[in-house]
């Protein structure tokens, strides 16, 4: 018989959260961990997905939430409302020690339940992939996202949309956008979710 699991306990964090070094750091090296699998190739080589500097901004926005079991990290995404009207979450990361237990699927739930409740009807993600190469990784994304509900909607050019970040990749990429109609979805939380 298998040890019942602590419960996942999910937040957005206060912007205060963003003086935390420890807390900054800890999501810093979650989200490079998890991306530099899931975007392996995609990239040059020395590339990172965020930096602390960076996550410290997000936290400090209020943006950031995450999933603790015990105490502990494991997990986070950003969740925010785009200017269009949408919501939208990015930078899912789940530790990949507890992977398979839902931690991402609770934290993507989460972030459609903050969007509802600040009246938003619709939530997109972007998804990043390659042009002209399928990355297992993100093959598995689009069509885990699509069981959850989550439809194609366009696709756009990295580059145009990214000025920026564009040298930094390895391969030409597109991003694939989804939507969720939030409105026709209700969520059935397993999870203790703290809303601010």
């Amino acid at each position: 018989m298998t040890e019942p699991q602590p419960p996942l306990e999910i937040e957005l964090l206060p912007p205060s959260a963003s003086e935390d070094d420890a807390t900054v750091d800890r999501l810093t090296d979650l989200v490079n961990q998890v991306y530099a699998v899931a975007e392996d190739g995609m990239w040059a080589p020395g590339s990172t997905r965020t930096t602390p500097a960076e996550m410290a901004a997000m936290v400090k926005a209020g943006t950031i939430a995450v999933a603790r079991r015990s105490g502990r990290i494991v997990g986070c995404v950003r969740v925010l409302r785009l200017e269009s009207g949408e919501g939208e979450f990015g930078l899912l990361a789940a530790d990949p020690e507890l992977r398979g237990i839902g931690i991402g699927r609770e934290l993507v739930r989460f972030a459609e339940e903050v969007c509802r409740r600040d009246g938003l009807a619709t939530m997109q993600l972007e998804i990043l992939v390659p042009r002209d190469w399928i990355h297992p990784s993100k093959e598995f994304l689009m069509s885990w996202y699509t069981r959850i509900g989550y439809r194609q909607v366009r696709t756009g050019a990295f580059e145009a949309n990214y000025p920026g970040l564009a040298p930094l990749l390895a391969t030409p990429c597109d991003f694939v956008i989804y939507h969720k109609d939030l409105a026709t979805t209700r969520p059935s939380p397993d999870t203790t979710w703290g809303y601010p």
